[in-house]
């Protein structure tokens, strides 16, 4: 893994923004990581993280590229049979995280250049999206611009219940067949 690390202060920060001249600005860059931590490691965070002193906000960007982490559930098993969870990756081929004057931190994924779509490609991904807005159904007053990430939002926040239901009724599946290998559903 590579990282590197840059901390500007003073004047020549300030192209970063107006805070970043008196608190300093910091860039960090992280590519290639990989790791694999245990569910209690993030549970156990907390307490590190508290303070009772209020900090001092640091504009900053955090790049990670190309990082893939693994998190492991080391919890007591519930069932002593039960195979345990699966470990789950997260892959990250471009991410930026900022931290602006105001002290949020911001996310935002960026294309990598290898994997950039062609202009066609794009054309046709706004032509649905398009026609839905020029063809409301007769009475319907037709999706608003505004409607259409908030509607794209809810089918992926579906889909990923969906996944996770099917996940679960196929644990359940492997369980049940422990005891009866002939169980069919």
């Amino acid at each position: 893994p590579e990282v590197c690390l840059r901390l500007e202060a003073g004047p020549s920060a300030a192209v970063h923004s107006p805070l970043a001249v008196q608190n300093g600005f910091l860039h960090m860059l992280v590519h290639s990581y990989t790791a694999e931590l245990f569910m209690s490691f993030l549970t156990n965070l907390g307490p590190f993280l508290e303070d009772e002193i209020i900090p001092e906000v640091i504009p900053m960007e955090i790049e990670v590229v190309d990082a893939k982490i693994t998190l492991k559930d080391d919890s007591p098993r519930v069932y002593p049979t039960s195979p345990g969870p699966v470990p789950i990756t997260l892959a990250v081929d471009h991410v930026v995280v900022k931290r602006r004057d105001d002290g949020v931190f911001y996310l935002s994924g960026e294309d990598s250049p290898k994997q950039e779509k062609p202009v066609s490609a794009l054309q046709e991904q706004k032509a649905p999206v398009e026609c839905v807005l020029a063809a409301p159904a007769a009475g319907a007053r037709g999706l608003q611009l505004k409607e259409v990430p908030e509607l794209q939002r809810e089918l992926q926040t579906m889909k990923i219940a969906l996944a996770e239901a099917n996940m679960d009724k196929a644990r359940l599946l492997q369980e049940i067949r422990k005891y009866n290998p002939l169980f069919q559903l």
